[in-house]
């Protein structure tokens, strides 16, 4: 612990609010001194996929937080999830600790038994095998059978030609992803859920701001899933959410994600709950502590003060975030359309207007040079890359047994295993380091044409 220095000016006897406002001038200080971005240097300044976009006042509102020192979720957790759902313009947001949770929440949700419509074990949910793990890992564990379909090349969410072979008898819901922020076509889907009256679950985690047909992706299901990882359009440092216009998946979301606890009176209560009816007589326990009444089988995935701070801070920077992402990803777009077909380059649906979350890019299986090559060649001049998140699932080591259907060959999937990758749009980038990036993915590509 860092000692007392007599050298430091006294301030004994300076009121709390005076001290408070004094500690605020310094943090912004230490964001001009510390924090603020670094000239770019071409060559040696590395090109992130992703990252942090943040000023002075997420660190104050952080700061604020901590000296408040409530630390659980509380009155930055409510104002987060109200913006948020005025942003989204949905009624129910519920933050939880992680993306990854927010899907564990959302299916175990429409899991509950007090349901009557609800998954049960068992049951077959139609997803895409080109996906992240958590999107698969919550059907798994809530015994559901994934069914998996194929993607397709340059837009990388399910192809929803395949969604008919995928139905059986068993079929209870889709599971559908917005890869990289891509929106799958939602009209089809939609569609094809209403013919077989299916439920439906967006994960959203890299869509924040995306839409279809002029409708805000997740709003066309009953719940859908954000993620807000420092990647993503948004941070809170780790965090996510669950989405939805229904108050009762909302009632049993918060109570899965809180424990279980049937109780739910928001944030921040008074001893006996804002219902003021925490002791009551409850059928089978009798006279009983309704805190302490579980109805679902849950976890503590809440998202605490400190982390919805810095994410107050971030909303109002999302409209700005969404369109840099757009004009960053269009920049690349028109500067790479020379390197056609060398590179299989980001397509996506007329009716969609996605907020990007990265640039995709897939190696033709019968093309000059490799995956291997190139983002090798990119990574030496410092531009970061990544591989499209585990490519054909089942080929994971994790996952490679699972209980779960297949429909085809997944050749697609298997492509983009081995082909795929992609790099930054966010909006720390500028237009000289797209320049920067497009020079070395030129370079490269020269030898081949």
């Amino acid at each position: 612990m860092q000692q007392w220095d007599p050298r430091l000016p006294d301030t004994t006897m300076m009121d709390p609010e005076s001290l408070r406002e004094r500690i605020f001038r310094d943090v912004a200080e230490y964001y001009q001194r510390v924090h603020r971005d670094r000239p770019f240097t071409p060559g040696e300044s590395r090109v992130n996929y992703a990252g942090r976009v943040y000023d002075e006042r997420e660190l104050l509102n952080m700061v604020d937080a901590v000296l408040e020192f409530w630390l659980t979720a509380g009155r930055y957790t409510l104002e987060f999830e109200t913006k948020l759902g005025e942003f989204l313009g949905v009624k129910q947001v519920i933050p939880v600790n992680s993306g990854s949770s927010a899907n564990l929440v959302a299916v175990s949700t429409l899991c509950s038994p007090q349901l009557r419509r609800g998954l049960r074990p068992g049951d077959e949910v139609i997803t895409s095998a080109a996906a992240f793990p958590t999107t698969v890992a919550p059907l798994i564990q809530n015994q559901l059978v994934p069914v998996f379909v194929d993607c397709q090349l340059g837009d990388y969410n399910l192809d929803a030609d395949q969604l008919e072979a995928a139905f059986s008898s068993r079929t209870r819901a889709i599971f559908v992803a917005h890869t990289l922020g891509n929106p799958a076509e939602m009209d089809r889907v939609v569609a094809f859920c209403q013919e077989h009256d299916l439920l439906l679950i967006e994960d959203c985690c890299d869509a924040l701001g995306s839409r279809y047909d002029g409708q805000m992706v997740g709003t066309f299901g009953q719940l859908a899933t954000l993620s807000f990882y420092p990647a993503h359009h948004i941070t809170t440092g780790e965090g996510g959410a669950v989405y939805t216009n229904s108050g009762r998946l909302a009632r049993l979301a918060r109570t899965i994600r809180d424990w279980g606890r049937d109780c739910f009176c928001g944030y921040q209560n008074p001893p006996n709950g804002r219902c003021g009816r925490r002791f009551r007589e409850v059928p089978g326990l009798g006279w009983y502590d309704h805190r302490y009444l579980f109805a679902e089988i849950g976890y503590n995935l809440k998202l605490t003060d400190v982390q919805a701070a810095v994410g107050v801070a971030q909303l109002e920077k999302l409209p700005g975030f969404v369109a840099a992402r757009k004009r960053n990803f269009q920049y690349l777009h028109q500067a790479l359309q020379p390197h056609q077909p060398l590179l299989i380059l980001p397509s996506w649906s007329p009716r969609a207007d996605p907020s990007w979350f990265a640039f995709p890019i897939t190696v033709p299986a019968d093309g000059p040079f490799t995956r291997r090559e190139i983002t090798a060649f990119l990574e030496s001049r410092q531009v970061e890359t990544r591989v499209l998140f585990a490519g054909n699932i089942l080929n994971q080591p994790g996952y490679s047994e699972v209980n779960a259907r297949v429909v085809g060959n997944l050749a697609n999937a298997d492509q983009v295993m081995k082909g795929s990758f992609f790099v930054g749009v966010y909006p720390g980038l500028d237009r000289t380091r797209l320049d920067y990036v497009v020079e070395q993915l030129d370079e490269f590509l020269r030898r081949y044409a």
